[in-house]
């Protein structure tokens, strides 16, 4: 009989400092995280600084705790994975040289990330991957349409020529004096408006698939400039759901021509904004129209950071024979292509 492989995950990429088990890159045996929101809300965004100190608060503690919840000790792991890039430096660090001293001291591979790579590998918990297929990767630094046929091979054919589709909802929130993170509370108050304010789409030119965030987000805050000058009430409510909209019209259409062209069989939603609601709608009732093309969307406990991700794709990593030693960094500018 074949032997189970059991993997450890950590993910200190930005502000969550997490743990997790994973067995045979498809089953959940522990997972848990560790969430800074409450710590950079006042200041209204990440602060590097403050991230790296929590995570080296948390890392050990999240780390017995995954443990005690897989009932497991080292002895019962074939190996750690561990994010090494992207992200912020500091963070990055705190997870990697944690992930290099158990590896050390416990004689067991090492398997180095990439964190994109992870909220990809994240719908692999919920169904097995059939090739070719196609990932939209949205989050708060990244917004990419990535090709994949076969496993660990990544093929970026579209992504932000500027602000990423996270980003423009944390400012356009901002502008609306909304709390940090924007995000989820853009995506509420977009199912309680309508979507009656004209906001532009950018489609770049013919044949892209390239997306570009950042006219969008200047121009719903010239809208909201030229109507505080004229004493023009504006409803928070339509703001957010005419600006919600055309984010996920350009997504999805983008994402369907992409599928098409690509003749994929499936189609996989990742990254923080994929909790989203109206997108994860919009993409349902698209693909309930293409039969021969599956949508998989991950739970919303898979689309912000974990180590869950991370220890299903350093299981990938584990069975193609690929380890770091311990020189390995970690890499804030990792490009996946090249990971």
């Amino acid at each position: 009989m074949k032997k189970d492989i059991y993997i450890l995950g950590l993910e200190t990429s930005c502000d969550e400092t997490a743990a997790a088990i994973i067995k045979n890159g498809r089953e959940i045996v522990a997972n848990v995280v560790s969430s800074q929101i409450e710590s950079h809300k006042r200041f209204g965004g990440v602060v590097p600084e403050i991230a790296s100190r929590h995570h080296v608060e948390q890392i050990t503690l999240v780390l017995e705790d995954t443990l005690q919840q897989a009932n497991m000790t080292f002895d019962d792991l074939d190996a750690i994975a561990v994010t090494k890039g992207p992200g912020l430096v500091g963070a990055l660090l705190v997870g990697v040289n944690a992930a290099k001293a158990l590896a050390f001291a416990h004689q067991l591979p090492l398997i180095g990330v990439h964190h994109i790579a992870g909220h990809i590998y994240a719908n692999r918990l919920i169904k097995e991957f059939t090739f070719p297929l196609l990932a939209l990767v949205v989050s708060g630094g990244h917004t990419e349409l990535v090709l994949m046929k076969e496993h660990g091979s990544f093929e970026v054919i579209g992504e932000t020529r500027d602000d990423a589709a996270g980003e423009a909802y944390d400012k356009v929130a901002r502008t609306l004096n909304l709390p940090y993170p924007g995000g989820p509370h853009i995506d509420r108050l977009a199912a309680e408006g309508e979507p009656t304010i004209d906001l532009p789409r950018a489609w770049l030119e013919e044949g892209s698939y390239d997306f570009s965030f950042s006219g969008l987000k200047s121009a719903v805050i010239n809208t909201l400039h030229n109507a505080e000058q004229r004493n023009q009430e504006l409803k928070p409510e339509d703001v957010a759901a005419s600006f919600q909209q055309s984010v996920i019209e350009v997504l999805t259409a983008k994402t369907i021509k992409a599928a098409k062209e690509y003749q994929v069989k499936q189609v996989l939603l990742a990254g923080g904004v994929a909790a989203n609601r109206g997108l994860r709608k919009a993409l349902e009732e698209q693909f309930a129209e293409l039969k021969d093309i599956e949508l998989i969307i991950p739970p919303l406990s898979l689309c912000t950071d974990n180590a869950a991700m991370i220890a299903a794709t350093g299981t990938i990593l584990y069975e193609q024979g690929k380890f770091e030693d311990l020189a390995m960094n970690g890499y804030p500018g990792l490009d996946i292509e090249q990971s």
